[in-house]
């Protein structure tokens, strides 16, 4: 068995505007909701060209976003890939190169652009009654007073949340289980 990749702190330009591509972008979410895969996996989840596909994964290998898994291969022409890191994350307070903060904010704004088309194609076209046991999608806005230190501790806690669940063993229990999409935002704010 594969051990879990650690968390990967991003720091570096080249390796943020690695992410700020919707292709990739998406490539790193089909393998961690997927699992390893090859190219020409990716390329039919994705509904691209396996050329376009190995470029991507070139260019997410050199940020050291993904990984090779030869382990998975049958032969020596087989090239299955992992995400190189079981979270990714990033901190623009925490860079001192202008060309990184640039680049997380250009990652940042695509992943926020992703997560509202999302949000806007579930509210376009809900999902088929009968398809779920129960509706079971909800949506969650409130206001709270917080000082940044009481954000910074509310954000952690609602992230090791997120990862309790994205990374449980998961029931052998014969039930489906399909992907979900989750994500929250916390920051300062007026109404």
């Amino acid at each position: 068995m594969t051990p879990e990749p650690q968390d990967h702190l991003l720091t570096e330009a080249r390796a943020l505007a690695a992410l700020a591509s919707p292709v990739r972008s998406r490539i790193l979410d089909a393998l961690r909701v997927d699992g390893p895969s090859t190219a020409s996996m990716l390329a039919d989840r994705l509904d691209q060209a396996v050329g376009s596909i190995s470029h991507h994964l070139k260019v997410l290998a050199e940020a050291n976003l993904v990984e090779e898994a030869p382990e998975l291969a049958r032969d020596r022409r087989e090239r299955w890939w992992r995400r190189a890191g079981r979270r990714t994350r990033w901190s623009r307070d925490q860079m001192s190169d202008p060309d990184a903060v640039d680049a997380a904010l250009a990652a940042e704004n695509l992943q926020l652009a992703r997560q509202f088309e999302r949000a806007q194609s579930r509210q376009d076209h809900p999902v088929t009654p009968g398809s779920w046991e129960h509706d079971t999608s909800f949506a969650i806005q409130t206001w709270l007073r917080m000082t940044d230190d009481e954000l910074a501790t509310f954000g952690e806690e609602l992230i090791a949340l997120f990862e309790r669940w994205s990374s449980r063993e998961l029931p052998d229990d014969r039930r489906q289980r399909e992907p979900v999409l989750v994500f929250a935002r916390g920051f300062p704010a007026e109404p």
